[in-house]
């Protein structure tokens, strides 16, 4: 199965998006890139937010990072998921940033395959805040691998 039918079967529905105020995504090259994407959730890991609360929200972005690429490229097919930048709201004592980033990353598996596409490189850092106090953002970089 191809990525775009593989996101159908996971239950993705794409919607269209009207032009903002910054690009969702730009081309370079052969390169997507994305601005990041915020989780609906709000809150902090390691005070009122659990790992798992935060790995739903990093799920949650990722599904938006879907949606942008799909409206500016068409189609999730001929793509290669490259790096992800995953930032959580957290507090200064929590460190497992890497497991709430694990719910972006697991549905980019899931979509491309964890030992072709998918495979990528990835950040998960921890701040202090981020904008609209969400739980999660992700930002993301794909090659079009055939152009």
């Amino acid at each position: 199965m191809m990525p775009q039918e593989k996101a159908v079967a996971a239950g993705l529905n794409f919607t269209k998006q009207e032009p903002g105020y910054l690009a969702m995504v730009v081309r370079t090259g052969n390169l997507l890139i994305t601005s990041g994407h915020v989780s609906d959730l709000k809150g902090k890991l390691g005070a009122d937010l659990s790992v798992e609360q935060g790995k739903q929200a990093a799920r949650e972005c990722a599904v938006k990072v879907l949606n942008s690429v799909w409206n500016f490229h068409g189609t999730l097919d001929g793509l290669r998921v490259l790096k992800l930048l995953g930032c959580v709201n957290s507090t200064l004592d929590f460190d497992e940033q890497h497991l709430v980033i694990n719910g972006c990353s697991d549905l980019l598996h899931e979509i491309y395959g964890k030992t072709t596409d998918g495979y990528h490189a990835r950040s998960a850092l921890g701040f202090a805040q981020i904008p609209t106090g969400s739980a999660v953002e992700v930002e993301a970089i794909f090659e079009i691998k055939s152009a």
